[in-house]
């Protein structure tokens, strides 16, 4: 299973393996609360500040992002490997909580699991 969580967010530590999915390490927090950081499937830079969290471009930045995962197959299918022998969590650090790179990320894994 993979599901999304803020990484600012309490857990009880049972919650699965969290993985940071985010280009830049957020404030605050110890390294000991990620099990791992791929942050080559974060969105590029540029793709990140044209988004800007802004929910009109929402599908647009879906496809771009997309693309670019295309770049980083070996990190997606990592993921996908662990998230077949054990409960997955992408961190991510934005304050939106649904419209976000680790909401695209887990559709586009999705994708890829039914097939």
């Amino acid at each position: 299973m993979i599901r999304i969580e803020r990484i600012y967010t309490k857990t009880t530590g049972d919650g699965g393996y969290r993985i940071l999915v985010d280009r830049l390490w957020p404030r605050g927090v110890r390294k000991e609360n990620v099990d791992l950081w791929l942050k080559e499937v974060a969105p590029s830079t540029e793709l990140r500040k044209w988004y800007g969290h802004e929910p009109d471009k929402w599908p647009d930045f879906k496809k771009k992002y997309f693309a670019e995962l295309k770049d980083h197959q070996d990190e997606v299918q990592q993921i996908l490997g662990l998230a077949q022998t054990k409960d997955v969590v992408l961190l991510y650090g934005s304050k939106e909580e649904k419209l976000n790179n680790a909401a695209a990320l887990k559709e586009y894994l999705g994708r890829r699991l039914k097939k």
